[in-house]
This record gives C-alpha cells, structure tokens and sequence, in this order.
C-alpha cells in the first residue's frame, strides 16, 4: 500500500480532524488566531493523528471519540514544536520560516501554552479519564526530554542510551500514546492495547532515527530546514555519536569540537566522516529495526486495509527523505 493509498482511505476522518481542529483553534485574541492557523497550516504530514485514525479503526473502532483524541494529538505535538523552536532557536521548519521567526518568540511560548490548554480542554469532552491520563503523562514526558536535551547541549560525551532516552521521551512517546489512546478507544483488551503501545513506540523512534540521518544526509529543500541544524545547536544525534566511536582521533577531535562550540564551518569534512565511518548505515539499520518492531506488534491484529496501512507507514518511515 503506497503513502497516497493510506491518504486516501484516511480522507474521510481527516477532513473531520482537520475542521475539528479549526474550530478548536478560534479565540477572540486574534493573536492566538493568527500563531495558531500559521502552523498548524505550514504543511507537515500530520502522521501522528493519522496513526491514532487508523489504529482506531483497524481495532475496529466505529465511534466518533478518535477524532476528537486525533486533534488533541495535533495540538499537542504542534505546541512542543512552538516551544522547540523558540528554544533552539530554528528559523526554518517545514520549508518556510517558523512561527518565532514571524510572530517573536514571546508570541510563539503564549500561543503554545494556548494549544497545550486547548487540548486538554478537547480531552474533557472525550470522556475517559484514562485518555486524560494518558496524555497527561505523555506531555510531562515530553518537557522532561525537552529538559534532558537541553541538558545534554554541547556536550560530546553523549551516549547512545544518552540519546534513545531522548528520542522516545521527545518524539516516541507521542506516537506511543496515540496509539494506544485508539486501542482504549475501542475497548480493546490488554494484550491489543500493549501492542500498539509497542507499535507507536519503535513507530516513533524509527521516525527520529531517520529525521537525525536525514540532517546530514539530505538538501535544505528536501529537510525543509538548515542542513546540519543539529549541528550547529550541539546536538550530538546518532549519526555523530556512532562516527565518533569509529572515527579516527583527530576526526573525533573534529566532532567534539564542533557540538562542543555548535559550529557547521567544518560540516562537509564531518559528513565525510559520518559517510566513511558507516554512521549514517548504522542509524539506518537501527531505524530499520525499530520499523520492524512496530510492524511485528501488529501480528495479532486482525487483517485489514486499516491494518496494512499502519504497516505502510512503518515502511514509510524509514523510506522517506523529508
């Protein structure tokens, strides 16, 4: 099944998502307006209220709950990449500059504390308590990694279990929850609901192991963003942490340097480095092995177009470029 077939069998409660999340964006601050429609309206794959959509139905869920959590899932993840940018301070997202490159960065934090509160307002009118808890858990997850990567700036010493507990707290779990929301959604029992919890993990990190190659191993047109971004905040991703290890001592001098200093002058002889030591195969095959995961936690789930689109997205995710 192709990305456009999964679309495509999606439209239906996509388009539901995407007026839900309209109308759920409109205040009578027209600032918030203004910040709210210019990202969630930036482009973007929407993959992780898609994968709450189509778990939700290859569980076969017939209600109308999943889009309400499908938004919420939205907000949420559109309101961590608010407070990212202002942080790390990016300029370009998606191809175009970002919200605190257009509006300041004191719009862009008020306008994600707007969407935070706005999602857990929508997660009252879903009903379940164990959803709330759910997405509560998920979003303190989500600022403790934002905590423990901010910790982890400039520092070379970072380990690869260093960097996993990042990427699962900042980006997998997010997936994780989405799917398992849908599981809970459907009423679906333990065993069905620890499966997909397993599948929107490896889901999530598959997807961040390839964003962190994808950065030096793309264009800025095709990342929509600055080649080598990582880099120059002092981001030690996969790719740098494994060249290091493989790397000669003055090719690891190079890199330390560079995250130490969150300097790109020396980004093509570091490229070279992470294509000669193999770092970019190596996160390649971890994302490989990740996707694998995830689309083995679907065994038990019954055969579906739902299902083998879930199966899609895991292929999707370590195919892409962008």
């Amino acid at each position: 099944m192709s990305l456009q077939d999964v679309n495509a069998l999606a439209k239906a409660d996509m388009g539901a998502v995407d007026a839900l999340i309209r109308i759920s964006l409109e205040s009578d601050v027209a600032l918030v307006s203004q910040v709210s429609e210019y990202i969630v309206t930036s482009g973007g794959k929407r993959l992780r209220p898609l994968i709450v959509l189509l778990a939700a139905r290859a569980l076969g869920y017939g209600g109308d709950r999943h889009i309400h959590a499908a938004a919420i899932i939205e907000f949420i993840h559109t309101a961590t990449l608010l407070h990212d940018d202002v942080v790390d301070s990016s300029a370009r997202r998606r191809g175009r500059d970002t919200a605190n490159t257009v509006f300041g960065n004191q719009a862009s934090v008020l306008v994600g504390d707007f969407l935070y509160s706005r999602a857990f307002q929508m997660m009252v009118d879903v009903g379940q308590m164990r959803v709330m808890q759910i997405m509560a858990d998920a979003t303190n997850t989500i600022a403790a990694g934002e905590v423990m990567q901010l910790m982890n700036v400039h520092e070379a010493d970072v380990t690869e279990d260093d960097y996993r507990q990042v990427i699962y707290r900042k980006t997998a779990r997010l997936f994780e929850a989405g799917a398992q929301i849908a599981a809970l959604l459907a009423n679906r029992d333990p065993a069905d609901e620890k499966a997909m919890i397993a599948y929107g993990q490896n889901l999530g990190t598959a997807f961040q192991l390839v964003d962190d190659a994808l950065d030096y191993d793309s264009t800025p047109e095709e990342l929509g963003k600055n080649l080598g971004d990582d880099l120059a905040e002092g981001k030690a991703t996969l790719p740098l942490i494994y060249a290091m290890q493989k790397g000669s001592k003055s090719e690891c001098d190079m890199i330390r340097t560079a995250i130490e200093e969150g300097g790109i002058e020396r980004l093509s002889d570091i490229q070279a480095v992470i294509e000669s030591t193999g770092a970019l195969k190596y996160t390649s095959a971890r994302a490989q092995e990740a996707a694998d995961l995830a689309i083995a936690a679907l065994s038990d789930i019954p055969a579906s177009d739902w299902k083998e689109a879930l199966i899609a997205i895991a292929d999707f995710s370590v195919r892409r470029r962008t």
